[in-house]
């Protein structure tokens, strides 16, 4: 779990920093950062899809997991629910903070492929990509909301810890078919969230996260058919 250490680690030191400078980090600096880790994203995104795409027993099969997901998490309006949800806690500026927080470093492509690549190939590249992600967020929250950010950290060591864990009893299920699969799906989300940050589209990754479920379900009707 050292990718998930790392990545909890990061956000305790961008809190920390972030609530040392307080006085916020100038709109240039921001920009530049956000800039960076944008193009680092959708390079890492291309990257996974470029290097998974040949490998694919189902080629079409991500066009079809990216239209089903996103109609689904379109219906379902996860997006929405994630504006609602930091909405609520309006109120009070922590609370705003920590619930941005929290749904930024948890409910990201990152975040949820990365626990499963460390568990499965001992491959930490995107913990390590979303730990360097996490900590330009926290500072920058940290900086506004205060050193209670850093409460986040321990919310997104639970999250991944529970889907390393999860991934590791599971792995006899977790075929290297499956995971070429579930990894193009997931680059083409890595893309569209580092389009979102540069400020390019707004794709609305939130919505296209159940796409990555539809490979799974796929592979998992597949083991009951008789060829």
């Amino acid at each position: 779990m050292i990718g998930t250490i790392v990545n909890t680690a990061t956000i305790l030191t961008g809190s920390i920093i972030g609530s040392v400078i307080r006085k916020g980090i100038k709109e240039e600096y921001q920009g530049a950062l956000y800039n960076a880790m944008g193009l680092s994203a959708t390079v890492l995104g291309v990257n996974a899809v470029v290097g998974n795409l040949p490998e694919s027993p189902y080629p079409v099969l991500f066009i079809l997991s990216l239209a089903l997901g996103s109609l689904l998490g379109t219906i379902a309006d996860l997006d929405g629910k994630f504006h609602s949800l930091v909405g609520k806690f309006s109120h009070s500026n922590l609370g705003q903070g920590l619930s941005t927080g929290i749904l930024l470093y948890c409910i990201g492509t990152l975040s949820i492929l990365g626990p499963i690549q460390s568990a499965l190939h001992n491959d930490h590249t995107y913990l390590f990509t979303n730990a360097t992600l996490d900590f330009v967020t926290s500072m920058v929250l940290a900086s506004t909301y205060g050193i209670g950010m850093a409460l986040a950290a321990v919310v997104l060591f639970v999250w991944q810890g529970s889907i390393y864990l999860s991934a590791s009893l599971l792995s006899g299920f977790l075929s290297p078919e499956l995971m070429t699969e579930v990894s193009i799906v997931g680059g083409v989300l890595i893309f569209s969230s580092g389009l979102s940050i540069l400020g390019i589209k707004d794709c609305k990754a939130l919505n296209m996260l159940p796409s990555l479920l539809i490979p799974i379900l796929w592979f998992l009707v597949k083991s009951f058919l008789p060829f």
